[in-house]
């Protein structure tokens, strides 16, 4: 199957610097629905990118007035969770955002755009994961996500990725304040 090019608005959101959260609080309120979180086996990417096999691990919706519009992961060796990390484990339903934009330490590298390849483990994490949360506030659930933004964060030295899939149906929404 071939890659549909990216469209003027997905690449506004794909490259799009800054706090993702307060982008979307232009169009609505935020919700967080944390999907999982805990010590989990890295998908290959995020192998390559924390030079570790396992770590820990957030997925979670962020909703605008309800409507499931990103699918969001996080990812850290599990000794940096022990560390400059350890926050993540009671963000709850905040955004991440609070932690990685309030701290004048934490580095963030640059912002790469990654298609979601159909069969792909991460492709195939996410879309179960939309299948089965995207609709459950009573908003019909939309198509799944097919392109996504990833960033290294660092703290002290010690890593964090940051994935972020972009529902089609919130691409033509503003991503800043006009």
């Amino acid at each position: 199957m071939a890659v549909v090019p990216a469209s003027a608005d997905l690449r506004r959101w794909l490259g799009a610097p800054g706090s993702l959260t307060a982008r979307l609080r232009l169009n609505g309120a935020v919700t967080v629905e944390v999907l999982a979180q805990g010590h989990i086996v890295l998908l290959p990417q995020e192998r390559q990118a924390l030079g570790c096999s396992a770590g820990h691990v957030r997925e979670v919706l962020l909703r605008i007035d309800g409507r499931a519009a990103v699918w969001a992961r996080s990812a850290t060796p599990l000794s940096a969770v022990k560390g400059p990390w350890s926050a993540i484990k009671g963000l709850d339903k905040r955004p991440l955002a609070e932690l990685l934009f309030s701290h004048r330490r934490v580095l963030r590298g640059p912002l790469h755009a990654q298609h979601l390849q159909m069969g792909s483990p991460l492709q195939r994490r996410m879309s179960r994961a939309w299948q089965a949360q995207a609709g459950r506030s009573g908003c019909p659930t939309d198509a799944p996500p097919r392109w996504a933004r990833h960033s290294l964060f660092t703290h002290q030295g010690r890593p964090l990725q940051v994935l972020e899939a972009f529902a089609p149906w919130m691409l033509p929404l503003p991503s800043e304040r006009r």
